[in-house]
């Protein structure tokens, strides 16, 4: 008799949580959510066992149930953080919200935490992301230690899709900069910017400041902030050759 028999395996399991809205006049305007230890796909034939033309539910979301610890979440723990929130709850597990406050209490759940600013992403650095951050940390370190009087400065010379904006940022947090001023020469680049630092959980309470956005005079001083700008913004001049009065 192998070891199998008297240790079997134990079943591999990919708890999920998924959402989703379908084509009803009834359930217009509501998210269902529910669990399941299956394949979500599996999951939705059963809610729509009626074989129709073309799918009669649109699939919003399907993540996984599973804490970094080990432990799994369930659909009534979304169920009670969403009512807690004041969520209109019409009917069982149909709420009247968008996404993204289901996306922020799932995060908030899974990280045993309450979400205050809906922030709806929890993803980690990956190994190339980190070891650029240890790095350049540690390069910051060396330099102040061997010299005080010259600004230390590191380049990352990284491919495109590295995930620049959210290193940096790391980096930020790490060195515990509480002022960070983002200078570039693309200001369409704003949005990733803003996105990475306003909807990650790890910067939750940074604030971000720009032209047409927050302003400095409306920031907490006591929490971080990031100032983004472009060069041709900034490099600029007023009508007497000076610093622009808002800069």
């Amino acid at each position: 008799m192998s070891n199998q028999d008297f240790f079997p395996k134990k079943p591999i399991l990919d708890p999920r949580i998924y959402a989703f809205s379908d084509y009803s006049p009834e359930t217009k305007g509501l998210i269902r959510i529910g669990f399941t230890t299956r394949t979500v796909e599996e999951r939705m034939k059963e809610h729509f066992p009626t074989k129709r033309p073309g799918k009669p539910y649109k699939l919003l979301l399907d993540v996984s149930a599973m804490r970094d610890d080990g432990t799994t979440f369930y659909d009534r723990d979304v169920f009670k953080y969403l009512k807690r929130r004041k969520i209109q709850n019409p009917d069982g597990d149909w709420f009247s919200c968008d996404l993204k406050t289901i996306q922020a209490a799932i995060i908030a759940i899974k990280n045993r935490k309450n979400n205050i600013e809906n922030r709806i992403y929890d993803f980690k650095m990956r190994p190339e992301q980190q070891e650029a951050v240890t790095k350049t940390s540690l390069y910051f370190k060396n330099s102040k230690r061997l010299d005080k009087k010259t600004t230390p400065h590191f380049l990352w010379n990284a491919k495109m899709r590295f995930g620049k904006t959210f290193a940096a940022y790391q980096l930020a947090k790490k060195e515990n900069w509480k002022r960070v001023l983002v200078l570039t020469f693309k200001p369409a680049v704003q949005n990733a910017w803003e996105e990475d630092l306003l909807l990650h959980k790890d910067f939750e309470g940074w604030q971000f400041v720009t032209k047409k956005g927050l302003t400095i005079n409306k920031t907490d001083k006591n929490k971080p902030i990031v100032c983004f700008g472009s060069f041709q913004d900034y490099l600029g001049k007023n009508k007497l050759g000076g610093i622009k009065s808002k800069n």
